[in-house]
């Protein structure tokens, strides 16, 4: 009689210790109910041969093939004997080889099918699997076994040390027949609007489909579960945040925002002043401010963030925002600084009457400069303070903390981003700002618990960008790229050169060993296999991550090394064209004065070539630089070159971006050809989610896997309208029972992902 079990079963139940362990450690599957939530990977019919020319070596493969011949023979320099048989698709060819103690042909005899499974390796310039996992289609199988494979798909899961795909189709078959009841997180009359199977249904069609059934309708099932769970999250966050309450912050009339209003140089466009009046009356109202502003590179979010700053500081509060790397808060500072003038000099020789001051706390200031900055903080006498992650440290104190910003959220971690809004007295609002624009589906995910707003216009006088993908295996398009660099410098313009790593130093003299930059950490573009730079949700932590120094690899196989901004500088000082220009290099690991005096002689026009790395990629502003080269531009991903390019093109000259690469891989041609062929960071947006892996889509904020998607295809059309269904299902409930207490199943279901993504943090200590 079989044993019957509950979602809710361990698999130490089911499976030996060591299994339950792979399954556990590798794949997060510790109960019956997580096993089947486990999805296979593809389908075999075994009726079909499998196109065995698609194998590589290294891939653990599942195959349907033919027996093309097979031999037994003993072994010559041991006891035993080898059975060896060709299997062949009508086409390629794929070697089998076993070993017995005794002669054995293991069944395999020409002419007959059988599915077969192993790791592909490579043996005398030969593809083949070594005592590969076999179910061979002939009078060796049960009447029961033959008749379902005549009739069913065989899955193919992704495998786990020993516990391999045909293990766990038998252990989710067993699962299956062993569980009595599978509980259903979702209203009946939700499952009837939306035209969904129940739960036991769907995971059978996943799981054991008919040869000619459509596993779609299933897989949807457990997307919408997906979707329905995160919005009823999220859903319940912003409920959370609707009932907290919080000082209103209302500007007073001529004071600090009306003093800079009058002195903006320029217009504001509709849209911020469209964005500026909503932030104004959400900053008026005593429910705290919780909203994402997403705009294209250079459409004017510091400006409309600086405003709802100044209305703040208007009403007796203080602002603070956050910025991922120490370039980017430096450049910030010096930025509202100087927007500000006298308004920033509050209380100092020369300042405005009305003025305020403008803090900078950083990791690597000098200590006088931190305690200087920490104590204008906490009096009060710095309205707005700029910073790193050392904003987060627990003996950073305010005075009235009332507006958090922070800039590049993805950078961040939930965890710092709240641990920066509880230094309020009361709950501070919050205005998150990104450049990288956000897909729908995004939106209604990761940003979920959020208001949206978006800046599309661009400013008066911002200037197209032209993009060009260059062919590094043709010199003569190198050569052009350097001559171009050199007819740009001498129309008086500068010029970026961006890197992938950092490389080593000619003289080892610049760069330090201090691994607590906040610069030295990864990108969030890092996620889908490509170079980046920015803290990333490690925070401060030494040897946190960091950009790639010395001579490290990436890209096909490991193969190619990649361009270092020191190699990539003496290339361009000894070039013939370029050797008369001033050229310098920038990375997140040089000194915090070095990083200041480079960007401010670039600013200032003192080099004409800046090779960085991409410490470069937001918030720097020099409307002199017309040009950018990105080296390896393969190795960046599609919003991170968007975010690139739009360094230039910031003045009066027409910008021009050159993405350099040796890549052959089609995928990344593909990902530079699409950032050549539009500026709209709307639509580069949605391609780069189509091609990235699903499941990394969430970035830095939320933590760990738990947060990973496992269903939902976020850069897929069909899932958008599935989750804007979800949300709109989810809210419903909400309304009439935000605490589930009617809905238990779902309760449970809400609680386990919260618990997952708790899990996650604390792991990471």
């Amino acid at each position: 009689m079989l044993t019957a079990y509950t979602e809710d079963t361990p698999l130490t139940r089911l499976v030996a210790k060591g299994a339950a362990s792979a399954l556990a450690t590798n794949k997060g599957l510790r109960t019956v109910g997580e096993l089947l939530d486990f999805v296979p990977r593809r389908y075999l019919r075994p009726n079909e041969l499998t196109d065995l020319g698609d194998l590589r070596e290294g891939e653990d493969v599942m195959v349907v093939a033919e027996v093309e011949r097979a031999q037994t023979v003993p072994m010559r320099a041991r006891r035993g004997f080898r059975t060896t048989a060709v299997l062949t698709d009508g086409r390629a060819q794929l070697d089998v080889t076993l070993f017995a103690k005794r002669p054995w042909d293991f069944g395999l005899t020409a002419g007959k099918w059988g599915v077969f499974a192993g790791t592909v390796t490579r043996y005398g310039g030969r593809l083949q699997l070594t005592h590969p996992e076999m179910e061979l289609m002939d009078e060796s199988l049960s009447a029961e076994r033959a008749d379902y494979l005549r009739t069913h798909q065989v899955p193919v899961y992704s495998t786990t040390g020993k516990v391999t795909s045909f293990k766990l189709r038998q252990l989710v078959a067993l699962a299956l027949d062993a569980v009595d009841e599978i509980r259903e997180p979702i209203p009946p009359e939700v499952l009837a609007r939306r035209d969904l199977p129940g739960r036991r249904a769907a995971l059978e069609r996943v799981h054991r489909p008919a040869l000619h059934t459509c596993v779609e309708p299933g897989l949807r099932r457990l997307r919408y579960d997906e979707a329905f769970v995160l919005q009823t999250i999220l859903g319940q966050r912003r409920r959370a945040a609707r009932a907290r309450h919080t000082a209103a912050r209302m500007p007073r009339a001529g004071g600090l925002l009306a003093a800079f209003d009058t002195r903006l140089p320029f217009a504001l466009t509709a849209g911020q002043r469209e964005v500026g009046e909503l932030l104004a009356a959400e900053l008026a109202a005593q429910v705290p401010m919780h909203r994402l502003l997403q705009g294209e590179v250079g459409s004017g979010k510091t400006v409309v963030a600086l405003r709802a700053m100044l209305a703040v500081i208007d009403a007796g509060g203080q602002a603070a925002l956050l910025a991922p790397t120490e370039v980017l808060a430096a450049q910030h500072h010096r930025t509202i600084t100087a927007m500000l003038g006298d308004l920033a000099m509050g209380g100092m020789l020369g300042g405005a009457e009305s003025g305020t001051r403008v803090a900078l706390l950083t990791g690597s200031q000098t200590t006088a400069a931190r305690k200087a900055a920490l104590a204008d903080a906490v009096s009060g006498a710095a309205g707005i303070v700029v910073g790193t992650h050392a904003l987060i440290q627990r003996h950073v104190g305010f005075h009235d903390l009332a507006l958090v910003v922070v800039d590049e959220q993805h950078r961040f971690g939930v965890e710092q981003r709240d641990a920066l809004r509880e230094k309020g007295t009361t709950p501070p609002h919050l205005l998150v700002m990104t450049a990288t624009p956000i897909p729908r589906t995004v939106a209604m995910t990761v940003f979920g618990d959020m208001e949206t707003a978006t800046l599309r216009e661009l400013p008066r006088g911002r200037q197209p960008i032209d993009t060009h993908v260059v062919d590094a295996a043709r010199p003569g398009w190198v050569e052009r790229t350097w001559a171009r660099v050199a007819e740009e410098v001498g129309k008086g313009h500068q010029i970026y050169v961006v890197c992938p790593k950092i490389g080593d130093p000619t003289d080892g003299s610049v760069l330090t060993a201090d691994t607590s930059d906040e610069d030295a950490g990864w990108a969030d573009e890092g996620h889908d296999g490509v170079a980046g730079e920015g803290a990333g949700a490690g925070g401060e932590r030494p040897g946190a991550g960091g950009e790639m120094v010395g001579d490290g690899v990436a890209g096909e196989a490991g193969e190619r090394p990649l361009a270092g901004v020191y190699a990539v500088a003496d290339l361009l000082r000894a070039h013939p064209a370029l050797g008369e220009l001033r050229i310098e290099v920038l990375h997140g690991r040089l000194p915090a004065e070095v990083k200041e005096r480079v960007m401010a002689d670039f600013g200032t026009g003192r080099i004409d070539v800046l090779v960085a790395t991409t410490v470069v990629e937001v918030g720097v502003d020099v409307p002199n630089a017309s040009t950018m080269v990105v080296m390896d531009a393969d190795r960046f991903g599609i919003s991170q070159l968007h975010q690139l390019r739009g360094r230039v093109g910031r003045g009066s000259a027409k910008g021009l971006c050159l993405l350099m690469t040796s890549s052959e891989l089609p995928v990344a041609r593909e990902r530079l050809e699409a950032v050549a062929a539009t500026n709209d960071g709307f639509e580069l947006a949605r391609r780069d989610l189509e091609l990235r892996r699903e499941g990394d889509v969430l970035g830095g904020r939320q933590s760990g896997r738990g947060s990973a998607v496992r269903f939902l295809r976020m850069g897929h059309r069909d899932d958008e309208e599935l989750i804007a269904a979800a949300r709109e299902d989810a809210f419903e409930l909400l309304d009439r029972d935000p605490d589930l207490a009617d809905h238990p199943v779902l309760a449970a279901r809400v609680a386990a992902r919260l618990d997952e993504d708790q899990a996650a943090y604390l792991e990471r200590g």
